[in-house]
């Protein structure tokens, strides 16, 4: 069983208490207080019965008109103040004639402290003490027959005292026993809200599975796509530039074998790349060597194919990176070089591989024929064509910078940026 429903019972348990106390167990008491009453003159005890019959009466019908017929008086203090005051006459009034209703005259001290507020508790204890009084001591012609008034007023004192004492520790229990209801409240909403937070998370659970899921298939096919682009497309377009040069020189044997073999070496290099790209591992010339052999060794395969000069020089502190910012960086010299045999019509391409502290930087210059790079392409794009973005995506990808600068006729550069993660450290 939980805390929240243990206190809840208990509390359950004191309010069934409450309601034999305040409902039942007075009329519980009376009701004795009449039997004894009508029993006693069997027994030739004098009592004077029409009177203790029409006080019983009397309090039955005052306590039905406040509890049954207006139980919403309940909550003005000045009507409950009124109701006790009347009770605890009628009371007195009986105790007077017939002390064995000191039984009933109890019922003062929890009405008391039941109906009454601050202070006037402590009187209407007072009150119930100097009646039940009375009825420790025989009555009220008792105490006048045997001239106990001393003794009544002493021993009301002593009664005072000690239900005074016991109800203010029940006071005390009472506050508390209302503060824990205030938080079993506050216990129920905040598990409401809980409950609710948890259904709200789960909802949020499942859709960010969701879009976590097509976030990486989507990833998943511009990785495919970018290296598509830089591979077989790359070679593909490679290969048709080399049997177009073979058709050419058709009756040049040394020339057309030079390009033939060009065309096989990029078929092979194409077919190697593309299994690597279903695999998802890194490109051949990575996995054989550094970073700057690798793009040194592409920046001489395309000098050689496209009669360009191509020079690769590296500054800093070359060291291994990690295998995303070596492929982004070799992809982006691949895409680059690429893009200059196509457009820029140039006579000497440079490329500068630059180790800093932070940062790993590509730089690719040309010297050909330049363009706008704000101008919109074909594509609607104002970044360039596919590769230019898919190459930025790469950057990107690693909260890196592209940066291009170009002008027609002023030839382009190139410059990729991307975060120094050693080999080895996680991103």
């Amino acid at each position: 069983m939980s805390i929240e429903a243990e206190l809840r019972a208990e509390f359950d348990r004191w309010e069934r208490v409450e309601t034999a106390v305040f409902k039942v167990l007075p009329y519980i008491l009376l009701a004795v207080g009449v039997l004894i009453s009508v029993l006693l003159p069997i027994w030739r005890v004098p009592v004077q019965l029409p009177t203790v019959l029409a006080l019983s009466a009397g309090i039955l019908a005052w306590s039905f008109w406040f509890h049954t017929l207006h139980p919403e008086w309940h909550r003005n203090g000045p009507l409950m103040g009124l109701y006790y005051t009347g009770l605890m006459a009628l009371t007195a009034s009986l105790v007077a004639i017939a002390p064995w209703y000191g039984l009933f005259a109890f019922i003062g001290y929890p009405q008391a402290f039941h109906y009454l507020k601050g202070r006037w508790r402590y009187a209407g204890v007072a009150a119930t003490s100097v009646i039940s009084a009375v009825a420790y001591l025989g009555g009220l012609r008792g105490i006048q027959d045997e001239d106990m008034w001393v003794a009544w007023a002493a021993l009301s004192v002593v009664i005072t005292v000690l239900a005074g004492a016991f109800s203010h520790i029940a006071e005390q229990s009472d506050q508390r026993n209302l503060k824990q209801k205030q938080a079993l409240v506050e216990l129920h909403e905040a598990n409401a809200r809980l409950e609710a937070a948890l259904e709200e998370n789960a909802g949020l659970h499942a859709q960010l599975l969701v879009q976590a899921r097509e976030a990486g298939v989507l990833d998943e096919r511009q990785r495919i796509a970018r290296d598509i682009h830089d591979t077989l497309a790359q070679g593909l377009a490679g290969i048709l530039t080399q049997l177009q040069a073979a058709e050419q020189t058709l009756g040049e044997p040394p020339v057309l074998r030079r390009h033939l073999t060009n065309a096989m070496d990029l078929a092979r290099e194409s077919l190697t790349e593309a299994r690597r790209t279903v695999h998802a591992v890194q490109p051949e010339p990575l996995a054989e060597g550094r970073l700057q052999d690798a793009i040194g060794e592409v920046a001489r395969r395309w000098s050689e194919v496209n009669h360009v000069d191509a020079v690769l020089t590296t500054t800093g502190d070359p060291r291994p990176m990690h295998a995303d910012v070596e492929v982004t960086l070799l992809r982006a010299a691949q895409e680059a070089l690429a893009n200059v045999a196509k457009h820029a019509k140039a006579g000497r391409v440079g490329l500068t591989l630059s180790y800093m502290e932070d940062l790993v930087t590509l730089d690719v210059r040309d010297d050909g024929v330049g363009f706008e790079p704000t101008a919109k392409r074909a594509n609607g794009s104002a970044h360039g064509g596919f590769g230019l973005a898919g190459m930025r995506q790469r950057v990107q990808r690693l909260a890196g910078r592209l940066d291009i600068e170009s002008e027609p006729g002023g030839g382009t550069a190139i410059s990729a940026s991307v975060p120094a993660i050693t080999a080895g450290a996680e991103r």
